[in-house]
C-alpha cells in the first residue's frame, strides 16, 4: 500500500525540476522555442506533471499561484506540504506516495477532485476547507473504522467516492452503509449506485439516520447563531462600540477590582450598588453611547458611498469624452493615413503628414486637458468628503466623550458614598458598635483611617482606569480609521491619475510611432 524507496536517490521539488517540467509540458514546435526563449512565467502555468520524480518532499510552488492541475503521483512523498498558496487548484493526484495523514490543505478552497489513492491513511479528516469537492479517492489505504463516513457528509457536492482496497471495504454493511449515510453519492468505487440500492440502503438505516439528522440539525442551529453572533459583533466593531450594550463595562471594573469586592460585603454597601450602576444609570449610559454609535456609523457609510458614487459618476463621464475624442480623432487620422498613402507628390506628402503629426498633438492636449479637470473636480470632491468625515467623526468623540464623563460622575458620586460608608464603618468598630463579623480579608482594611482611604481609593482609581482606557481606545481607533481612510483615498487617486497619464502618453506614442512608420519609400511603392 505504499512506494518504497528505489534505487533513485530521494528528491526534493527545486527549481531545475520545475523548469525542465514546465519546459516538458508546455508549448511545442514554434510556440515551444519561443516559450524557451522568452521563458514561461511559474505564475502564468495552469497545469503541472511531476509524477515519477521520486520527489520525498513538496516545495517550491509558491510561484503557480494560477496553478488548476497538480500531478504528484508515484512519488515518495511522506507529508502533505507546502500548497498554501495554490488556491486556484481544482485537480490534485497525491495517489502511490506514503501518505500517512490528511493535512495542509486548508486553503485549498476551490479544490473539486483529490486523489490519495494507495497510500497509509488510516483516518478520513481535516477536509473541511474542501468546501467544492466532488470527487475524493481513498482506495488501498488503511481506513478501518466506518464513522469515517459520517465526516464526508459535510460536503454537500461530493458524487464520486472511491474506497476499495481499505478494510472497512470488506464489512458486510459497507455499501449499504455509504449508500444511506451519503444519499447525494452517485459513484462508489467506480459504480454507478442505482436508485434501487439507494431506498434498500435508507430503509435500512432509516433511525439512525433521523437521529443523525436530528442531532445535525442541532449542531447546525448553534454554528448559524455563533456566526450570526460574530457577525454582530463585526458590526459593532465598526461602529466601535462593541460590549457597550449591556453591563460589560461595568463589570469588567470590578473584575479586577479586589479592595472593592472586599468592601462591597460591608453593611449598606449592597444596597449602593444596586442603586448605581449595575441596574440602571451606568448600563443606561452605555446603552445610550452603543445606539448612538450604530446611528453614526450608519452616517458615515452612507457619506462614504455618495462619495464613492461621485467619484465613480465623474471618472465614468471623463471617460466617455475621451472616448468621443478619440474615435473622432481615429475616424479623421484613419482617413489621413489612407491618403498619404495614396499621395505621389512628396509636398504634398510631407504635408499631410505634418496634418496628422498635429492632429496627434492635439488629441494629447484634449485628452491630457480632460484628466487635468477630472483630478480637479475630484481633488474638490476628495477635500469636501474629508471635511464631512472628519466633521462627523469629531461630532461622535465629541458626544461620546461627554457620555462618558457621565460616567465618571456616576462613579465619583459611588466612591463619595462608599468612602462614607467605609468611615462610618471604621467609627463603629472602633467604638465596638459594628453589627455583624467582618472578614479577616476586610478586617485587615481598618486598621486605621488611612488604610481604608486608601482602599476605597484604589477602587476608584481602578473603576476610572477602565472607563478612561474605553474612551481612549475608542477615540484612538475611529481617528485612526479616518485617517486610514483619507490616506487611502489620496494615495488612491495618485495612483489612478499617473495610471492614465500613461496610457494617454503609451496612445498617443503608438500613434507617432504608426506615423512615423510610414517610410517614403514604402508610400511611393
Amino acid at each position: 500500500m505504499n512506494r518504497l524507496y528505489d534505487s533513485m536517490e530521494p528528491r526534493v521539488i527545486d527549481d531545475g525540476m520545475l523548469k525542465l517540467a514546465v519546459g516538458e509540458q508546455g508549448p511545442q514546435e514554434e510556440a515551444g522555442e519561443l516559450a524557451k526563449q522568452e521563458g514561461i512565467l511559474f505564475k502564468d502555468v495552469l497545469s503541472l506533471q511531476l509524477d515519477f520524480q521520486n520527489i520525498l518532499r513538496i516545495d517550491n510552488l509558491w510561484q503557480f499561484e494560477n496553478l488548476r492541475k497538480l500531478q504528484l503521483d508515484n512519488n515518495i512523498i511522506e507529508k502533505i506540504e507546502g500548497l498554501e498558496n495554490l488556491t486556484h487548484l481544482v485537480w490534485l493526484d497525491l495517489s502511490f506516495n506514503n501518505i500517512e495523514t490528511i493535512e495542509g490543505l486548508d486553503t485549498l478552497v476551490n479544490l473539486e477532485d483529490l486523489s490519495l489513492f494507495n497510500n497509509r491513511i488510516s483516518n478520513i479528516d481535516s477536509l473541511d476547507a474542501l468546501v467544492k469537492l466532488q470527487v475524493l479517492s481513498l482506495g488501498n489505504n488503511q481506513i478501518d473504522n466506518m464513522m469515517n463516513i459520517i465526516y464526508l457528509r459535510r460536503f454537500r457536492c461530493l458524487r464520486t467516492l472511491s474506497l476499495s482496497g481499505n478494510p472497512i471495504s470488506e464489512a458486510e454493511d459497507y455499501k449499504m452503509f455509504i449508500c444511506a449515510y451519503l444519499p447525494d453519492l452517485v459513484y462508489l468505487d467506480f459504480r454507478r449506485i442505482d436508485d434501487h440500492t439507494k431506498e434498500v440502503a435508507e430503509a435500512k438505516h432509516h433511525y439512525s439516520i433521523k437521529e443523525l439528522k436530528h442531532r445535525e440539525n442541532l449542531v447546525q442551529v448553534r454554528l448559524e447563531e455563533e456566526q450570526a453572533r460574530r457577525e454582530e459583533l463585526e458590526k459593532h466593531k465598526t461602529a466601535f462600540v462593541e460590549h457597550l450594550n449591556g453591563s460589560f463595562l461595568f463589570d469588567s471594573m470590578y473584575a479586577e477590582d479586589s479592595e472593592g469586592n472586599k468592601l462591597s460585603s460591608l453593611p449598606g454597601v449592597s444596597e449602593l450598588l444596586e442603586a448605581y450602576p449595575s441596574e440602571d444609570k451606568f448600563v443606561i449610559i452605555c446603552v445610550n453611547i452603543f445606539e448612538y454609535g450604530l446611528k453614526q456609523q450608519e452616517k458615515r457609510k452612507i457619506e462614504l458611498d455618495t462619495f464613492n458614487e461621485c467619484v465613480h459618476e465623474a471618472i465614468q463621464e471623463n471617460q466617455e469624452q475621451g472616448k468621443r475624442k478619440i474615435a473622432k480623432f481615429e475616424e479623421k487620422h484613419l482617413l489621413s493615413l489612407s491618403a498619404i498613402r495614396e499621395e505621389l507628390e512628396m509636398p504634398n506628402i510631407e504635408k499631410k503628414i505634418l496634418e496628422c503629426s498635429t492632429d496627434i498633438s492635439e488629441l494629447s492636449d484634449a485628452l491630457m486637458t480632460l484628466e487635468m479637470q477630472l483630478v480637479e473636480q475630484l481633488e474638490e470632491t476628495i477635500n469636501m468628503f474629508e471635511r464631512n468625515i472628519v466633521d462627523l467623526v469629531g461630532l461622535f468623540i465629541e458626544n461620546v466623550q461627554s457620555l462618558m464623563a457621565q460616567c465618571r460622575d456616576l462613579e465619583n458620586h459611588h466612591h463619595e458614598k462608599l468612602l462614607e460608608i467605609s468611615i462610618s464603618t471604621l467609627e463603629k468598630a472602633v467604638k465596638g458598635d459594628l453589627e455583624g463579623d467582618l472578614s479577616e480579608d476586610v478586617r485587615a482594611l481598618f486598621v486605621d483611617k488611612d488604610t481604608i482611604v486608601n482602599a476605597v481609593g484604589a477602587s476608584h482609581d481602578i473603576h476610572l482606569l477602565k472607563i478612561d482606557n474605553r474612551e481612549d481606545e475608542l477615540v484612538t481607533r475611529i481617528n485612526s480609521w479616518c485617517t486610514r481612510l483619507v490616506d487611502k483615498i489620496h494615495r488612491d487617486e495618485i495612483m489612478r491619475n499617473r495610471k492614465r497619464v500613461k496610457e494617454i502618453n503609451l496612445y498617443i506614442n503608438h500613434m507617432k510611432n504608426e506615423l512615423d512608420s510610414l517610410e517614403y519609400s514604402d508610400i511611393l511603392d
